[in-house]
């Protein structure tokens, strides 16, 4: 008995113990889209490329980082796609590069509550929104849609004629 007890330790603390699960998010398995509206009218545009991770613990999302190529912005009018790429909006020459790196991720009613820091244009600032999370069948899935105010990044131009909260949508589907 004392040796299959010891046989059982010995076996039970030799497993490796499960490590949190790191998810490759790309501009193939992860769509960023944004609304930005004014008075009359709206225009849809988003992101192409983008690398990051989502790390998950079990059945837990623990952590979101991403870093979007600025130059992959697109709008659905190609005047309106180069004038976001402009200095007036996300300055592309100057910021090639957006930044998301959650600081919490937290269970919340229906889902999560991720707060971190969101760099655009050269500016940082908090935020927090919800997301929803599943995994099955090996496909992880993130779900979230929010509004950030334009105006915490630096993005003023149009003050009056443009609404200064911008509706932002993320899906993940990764595998």
């Amino acid at each position: 008995m004392r040796t299959f007890l010891a046989a059982a330790a010995a076996l039970v603390l030799g497993l490796p113990t499960m490590a949190a699960d790191k998810v490759a998010l790309s501009g193939d398995n992860t769509k960023i889209t944004f609304v930005g509206t004014k008075p009359g009218g709206k225009h849809d545009g988003g992101f192409k490329t983008l690398t990051g991770n989502a790390t998950v613990d079990g059945e837990a999302l623990t952590a979101l980082e991403v870093e979007i190529d600025t130059d992959s912005l697109y709008a659905d009018d190609a005047k309106l796609t180069a004038h976001l790429k402009s200095p007036d909006f996300f300055s592309v020459k100057n910021n090639p590069k957006a930044k998301f790196a959650s600081k919490k991720v937290e269970k919340a009613d229906g889902g999560y509550k991720v707060t971190g820091d969101l760099t655009l244009n050269g500016k940082t600032s908090e935020i927090t929104f919800p997301a929803t999370f599943s995994r099955a069948g090996g496909v992880l899935k993130i779900t979230t849609d929010f509004k950030i105010d334009k105006r915490d990044f630096g993005m003023t131009y149009g003050g009056g004629k443009i609404d200064d909260q911008v509706a932002i949508k993320a899906v993940v589907e990764a595998k």
